[in-house]
């Protein structure tokens, strides 16, 4: 009855437990990369505009 239990609730809930956490870490690195890559042109826009503020675009109003 022991070996039973073992087998057939333990082991198996303890697998599960692994391939969940296994998930979990996998998911978590992606939405980190996905973070990474999101912040990446936002970071090089900033900088590019702020190049960009000391040019001033002029057109001319004719009357």
């Amino acid at each position: 009855m022991l070996y039973k239990f073992i087998f057939e609730l333990v082991i198996p809930v303890s697998k599960a437990t692994v391939q969940v956490k296994d998930k979990l870490r996998q998911m978590q690195e992606q939405q980190a990369q996905q973070q990474n890559q999101a912040q990446q042109p936002v970071q090089t826009e900033a900088k590019t505009t702020a190049k960009d503020a000391d040019y001033i675009d002029f057109e001319e109003v004719k009357p």
